[in-house]
């Protein structure tokens, strides 16, 4: 394997000066920086991660705190996947690793505080599924640089990043009143989630916007997962007065949906229009194409990434990020041609 000091004697260079082009490359000039890069590419170096952790005070690994709850395969949903790569992707982009953390069962109130401290870990991502328990809260307060997705947090070095929940529900609500559809219910995510309360009230409010009438047997809750959509929409179903449109505030649901009233012999948008929630890869693949709210996907990655190195590196604590939610229209909410 090739050294520090042979990279340093090729490039007539210094030992040091190798360091710092990977280390803290924006005090060499650029001419060395590029000639140090290409030597190392050329004879394999590579620069030891136990002596850039002495020299920098940094592991450069992010920790990901995944809490899907054990009694639900959050890791198996679409879009949780999908933010994953975006902030991978992100945050090696910027030098660091991702590294998940996990317990079983139920973890105990300073597990992931230990498990930080342990792999001497720079930062932490949390991504929330819905249970907040008191590992949780300790992280965040315990003064590691903590972003947290969907769910706001409080800690003297946190912040969040989340979509225009509201805002993208109400997009859903107008444009389904503008196809002419005046029935209109929703399946909602899980009330004691933010993207599902925050869903809900951006129904509401535009239907009070629009002056139709809030009809709680128009609402009913899912669980933002395939079987859940499926059970809702069978429950809507089976009112005296059936919807004609319905708003679904998530995409996996909104499939579900889908193949109930295929079962109960209606079609889509036909007899009923639907528009989801989060515009994952399936939703543009399922007929008749599935109009959703698209989330900036990419965009919590990139966001989330920016706030956690920043606070490592010394930053305070950015303020949170609301990211824009924007309609994609497709099949399932306008007439065929």
């Amino acid at each position: 394997m090739a050294t520090i000091r042979e990279l340093a004697r090729l490039c007539g260079v210094s030992p040091a000066t190798v360091s710092r082009v990977f280390n803290n490359p924006k005090v060499v000039n650029a001419k060395t920086r590029e000639q140090v890069l290409r030597t190392a590419r050329q004879i394999g170096y590579l620069p030891n991660e136990s002596a850039r952790t002495l020299a920098t005070k940094k592991s450069f690994m992010v920790g990901l705190v995944w809490d899907t709850d054990h009694r639900r395969p959050g890791w198996r949903h679409p879009f949780f996947q999908e933010i994953l790569i975006g902030l991978k992707t992100a945050l090696s982009g910027r030098g660091y690793h991702l590294l998940m953390l996990a317990t079983s069962g139920e973890p105990t109130e300073d597990a992931y505080v230990r498990a930080v401290r342990r792999h001497n870990l720079d930062g932490v991502v949390m991504i929330d599924s819905g249970t907040w328990d008191p590992s949780l809260r300790r992280l965040a307060e315990s003064g590691i640089p903590c972003v947290s997705l969907d769910r706001p947090v409080q800690g003297p070095r946190v912040t969040y990043v989340t979509s225009d929940n509201v805002g993208g529900a109400r997009l859903a609500v107008r444009h389904l009143h503008e196809q002419g559809r005046r029935a209109i219910a929703t399946i909602t995510g899980p009330a004691h989630t933010r993207p599902g309360a925050e869903r809900l009230q951006g129904y509401q409010d535009e239907l009070a916007r629009l002056g139709l009438p809030y009809r709680p047997e128009f609402v009913v809750e899912g669980d933002f997962y395939l079987s859940g959509g499926h059970a809702a929409m069978r429950r809507l179903l089976e009112a005296d007065d059936r919807p004609d449109a319905v708003f679904v505030a998530g995409d996996e649901m909104a499939v579900g949906a889908l193949v109930a009233i295929g079962e109960a012999g209606l079609k889509v948008p036909e007899d009923i229009a639907l528009v989801g929630f989060d515009d994952i890869e399936v939703a543009a693949l399922v007929p008749p194409g599935l109009t959703t709210v698209a989330q900036d996907k990419d965009g919590f990655g990139i966001a989330a990434a920016e706030a956690v190195v920043s606070m490592i590196n010394g930053a305070d604590a950015p303020p949170p990020r609301i990211l824009p939610a924007t309609l994609v229209v497709r099949g399932s909410s306008t007439p065929p041609l």
